[in-house]
């Protein structure tokens, strides 16, 4: 399996093929603006990465990738109602995770890619089921 691309906007990774409206669906909501704000991203949705575990998103980065932190939606992501978006810590606390919903995840994007809160302040202030809905 290839490396993740490297992007100046912090990655989305697709790695669950199951359900097109859903993604379409979830990729919208991410491209909206949240008055002023938006998510700087760049959507990957390649067939390549289907089923790729969180486990395993480690090794498909590059070594000179510059960011801390990665979007996956997952099986769960898909399937879920409120389509929450998992949020992987590759610096602070590598391998730890929260999930997302996609109305908020240019908060998330725009404060970790500007280092100007830490992941634990998003994953902490998640709710009991791991997902964070905003502040």
């Amino acid at each position: 399996m290839k490396a993740l691309p490297e992007t100046d906007s912090s990655l989305v990774l697709r790695t669950d093929f199951s359900d097109e409206p859903a993604w379409k669906s979830i990729a919208s909501a991410i491209q909206q603006p949240a008055g002023n704000f938006v998510a700087h991203v760049s959507l990957v949705s390649s067939p390549e990465y289907r089923d790729v575990r969180t486990e395993e998103v480690a090794s498909l980065i590059p070594s000179d990738w510059n960011h801390t932190f990665l979007f996956i939606v997952d099986s769960v992501a898909i399937s879920h109602p409120e389509h929450p978006i998992l949020v992987v810590d590759f610096y602070a606390e590598p391998g730890r995770t929260f999930r997302v919903i996609p109305s908020e995840i240019w908060g998330v994007e725009n404060n970790l890619s500007l280092a100007n809160m830490d992941f634990s302040a998003f994953a902490n202030a998640a709710g009991d089921d791991g997902i964070f809905r905003g502040f």
